[in-house]
């Protein structure tokens, strides 16, 4: 019983903190992003910046908008 008074004590402060966060004019989202975890993000990750290590129109791109105020 301790846990369901607990699980219902939980639910009362988050339902509370959306309500004050809505109230405060923003609204909840939910946002899937890649798994930056998964070996597969991490090989495709390193195989993009491979392929664009050497074109210096990338690398040139790049430091223009590295400095950009």
């Amino acid at each position: 019983m301790a846990s369901a008074a607990k699980s219902t004590a939980e639910s009362t402060q988050s339902r509370d903190r959306r309500e004050r966060l809505r109230a405060q004019g923003l609204r909840q989202i939910q946002l899937w992003v890649p798994d930056t975890r998964s070996p597969a993000f991490q090989a495709e990750a390193h195989r993009q910046a491979l392929a664009v290590s050497g074109l210096n129109d990338d690398q040139a791109f790049v430091g223009v908008v590295s400095n950009w105020s």
